[in-house]
C-alpha cells in the first residue's frame, strides 16, 4: 500500500463502477473499472474487494473515501457522499484545466458542466431519455449485430443514414426498418453515431458551453465520437484514457480534504 495520506473515490454509475486512488499530492496512483451490474450494493462490495486486493485498506487511518454517482448511497463504508456533478467537475479540472466545458456521456445520462476557475458554474443533464447516451449506442449496436468497437469501425466507412426518432424505442424500430430495407450496416452505424453526437451537441448548446471542450465518461476512447463532436461544436474536444475516471478522481480528491 502507498505510504502517506490517501484519497479514494468510488463512482457507481448505472453501467460501470469506477475506483480511483490519489496520493497526498493528488496524483492518481490506482484506477479500476468494473460493470455495475443489477445491484449498486453488490457493485460497492466488489469495489471494496478490489481496493483491498490492490493493497488499499479502507481501515487505514490515513485513508478517506468519498462515494459518488448513481449508486453513491449504496456505499456504506464511505466517509462522505457527494453528487456526481461536483466530482466530475473537480476530476475534469484536475485532468484538463480550470476553465471550459465538461461533456460526460454516461450509460444512462449525459451531463454538461461548465467550469470557471475550477468551480462548477452551470450544468445541464439529460436523464429523462437514453437517446444521446452510451446505452443508446449499446442498443443500436446490438440491433446491428455489432460490438461497441465494431460499430465505430463500421460507421467510419459509411455514409450517414438519418435517424429521425428522438426516442430510443422508436429509433430502435427505425433501425430495424432500415435493416429490413437493405440499408448497408455501415450507413446505419454512421447515422446512429451522428444521432448521438447531435443530441450531445444540442445539450452543450443549452448549457451555453464554451471552449475548451473536454469529453469524459465511457465514450472518451471512441475516436469517431470525439472527432464528430468536435466538428459539430466547431472546436476540438480534448480527452484522455483517464477521463472515464473523472468522477471517481474528483471524489478521491475530495476525500483528501476530509479530516
Amino acid at each position: 500500500m502507498s505510504a502517506g495520506r490517501l484519497g479514494i473515490g468510488v463512482d457507481i454509475g448505472s453501467t460501470a463502477t469506477k475506483v480511483a486512488v490519489v496520493d497526498a499530492d493528488g496524483s492518481l496512483v490506482h484506477a479500476e473499472l468494473m460493470p455495475t451490474g443489477f445491484s449498486s450494493v453488490d457493485a460497492a462490495e466488489r469495489a471494496r474487494a478490489t481496493l483491498e486486493a490492490a493493497g488499499f485498506s479502507l481501515c487505514a487511518g490515513d485513508a478517506r473515501l468519498v462515494a459518488t454517482g448513481y449508486g453513491r448511497v449504496a456505499v456504506p463504508y464511505a466517509d462522505k457522499v457527494v453528487t456526481e456533478i461536483t466530482c466530475h467537475g473537480l476530476g475534469a479540472a484536475r485532468l484538463f484545466g480550470d476553465e471550459g466545458t465538461v461533456i460526460d456521456v454516461g450509460g444512462q445520462d449525459t451531463k454538461v458542466i461548465r467550469l470557471r476557475a475550477g468551480r462548477v458554474i452551470k450544468f445541464v443533464m439529460n436523464d429523462k431519455c437514453a437517446a444521446g447516451t452510451g446505452r443508446f449506442l449499446e442498443i443500436m449496436a446490438d440491433r446491428l449485430g455489432a460490438g461497441h468497437d465494431e460499430l465505430s469501425a463500421l460507421a467510419r466507412s459509411g455514409e450517414p443514414t438519418q435517424i429521425t426518432s428522438m426516442c430510443t424505442v422508436f429509433a430502435e424500430s427505425e433501425v430495424i426498418s432500415l435493416v429490413g430495407r437493405g440499408e448497408p450496416r455501415e450507413n446505419i452505424a454512421r447515422g446512429v453515431i451522428e444521432s448521438v453526437v447531435c443530441r450531445v451537441a444540442t445539450l452543450v448548446g443549452s448549457a451555453g458551453g464554451a471552449t475548451p471542450y473536454y469529453l469524459t465518461g465511457g465514450l472518451c476512447d471512441n475516436e469517431l465520437v470525439v472527432e464528430l463532436l468536435g466538428e459539430k461544436l466547431g472546436a476540438p474536444v480534448a480527452t484522455c484514457p483517464e477521463a472515464r475516471y473523472a468522477g471517481a478522481l474528483g471524489a478521491a480528491l475530495m476525500a483528501l480534504e476530509l479530516e
